[in-house]
């Protein structure tokens, strides 16, 4: 696999966002052949945690999941899942592919606060996630085609979300390749150097998020690029009446209260909103939230419905205008 994201983003990449050291790993998917990859192993090593890497053969290959690889909170204190840039983990459009959730007492209840606790902590480095399916998927308000994580840490490094969908409908669901809620300590989803989409015809789809997805939650996107993602809900949030609601953040959707969104040596371009932010919706209710764009491009994003006005493809209601250094909006 050719090196996700944008190549030419040069945004410095802090300590805790970089990749994790697999080179000696908690346990392999694989004993040398594609054959060996199987839905069953991927599922059984994610359930076990720790440091995860695949021995498929010198070929990429495509690993269809039978069934969600689910984290159990008590496993480990973190996994790590690196493909190599030779393995995509599919859902084959009918399932979500990765699932973690704290506060689901069926993956193991370890805390009283399991809306804030500080593991299990999920690195996914390498990998390409591609046809993930969350449609119908109603735990804790439903998204996350690919990957649903609430509570503890994610962190996404070099790695491809190509196709993945959600629910068409609804006003405040979303994320079709991921949704977060509740990370630790309020501290930011990290994404360095991924593609969301990256060519016409393999976006995600989804309500609201056709990429990215959150409630409440932070993020810092490096080096990546968002492109052909698209939000297909109408009506809003909340719903218009006669309608089901959703439309909004083309490539990328936040609600909530006190949150952050940082974009930095990011494209962002060619999603499409049908109601406001075709290429980022961002509401902080209390209007505490910020966001800041620096060196990157956004372009080609329309919103049918609303937007910003002096800010092309964003809708923003936070405590003051987007901060705006070194990037093209248009």
């Amino acid at each position: 696999m050719a090196r996700a994201g944008n190549p030419n983003g040069t945004a410095p990449v802090p300590a805790e966002a970089a990749a994790v050291d697999t080179s000696h790993p908690t346990r392999v998917v694989g004993t040398g052949t594609a054959a060996s990859c199987t839905s069953a192993a991927v599922v059984a090593a994610v359930a076990a945690g720790g440091v995860i890497t695949f021995s498929c053969g010198p070929a990429p290959v495509v690993i269809t999941l039978n069934t969600t690889a689910k984290i159990k909170n008590a496993a480990s204190a973190r996994t790590v899942l690196d493909g190599g840039g030779l393995v995509t983990l599919s859902g084959g459009g009918q399932r979500r592919i990765l699932y973690m959730n704290t506060c689901d007492q069926a993956q193991g209840w370890t805390t009283s606060h399991c809306q804030d606790q500080s593991t299990p902590q999920l690195t996914v480095q390498n990998l390409t996630f591609a046809d993930g399916n969350a449609t119908g998927e109603t735990t804790d308000g439903g998204g996350g085609g690919a990957i649903f994580v609430r509570g503890g840490r994610i962190k996404v490094i070099n790695s491809r979300f190509l196709r993945n969908r959600c629910d068409t409908t609804g006003p405040d669901l979303g994320g079709a390749a991921i949704r977060v809620l509740s990370q630790s300590g309020g501290l930011p989803v990290y994404v360095v150097a991924s593609t969301f989409g990256g060519a016409s015809g393999q976006g995600g789809t989804c309500a609201n998020g056709g990429a990215l997805s959150s409630i409440g939650v932070s993020w810092v996107v490096l080096n990546s690029v968002l492109s052909y993602n698209t939000a297909v809900g109408r009506g809003a949030n909340p719903a218009k009446a006669g309608t089901p609601g959703g439309g909004s953040g083309g490539a990328i959707y936040n609600d909530g209260n006190r949150f952050t969104v940082r974009l930095a040596g990011t494209i962002v371009e060619d999603n499409h909103a049908n109601e406001g932010g075709g290429a980022v919706f961002f509401v902080s209710n209390d209007r505490t939230g910020t966001m800041s764009i620096e060196s990157s491009t956004l372009r080609r994003n329309p919103s049918a419905g609303f937007e910003t006005k002096g800010f092309p493809g964003i809708f923003f209601l936070g405590a003051r205008n987007p901060s705006v250094t070194g990037s093209t909006l248009s």
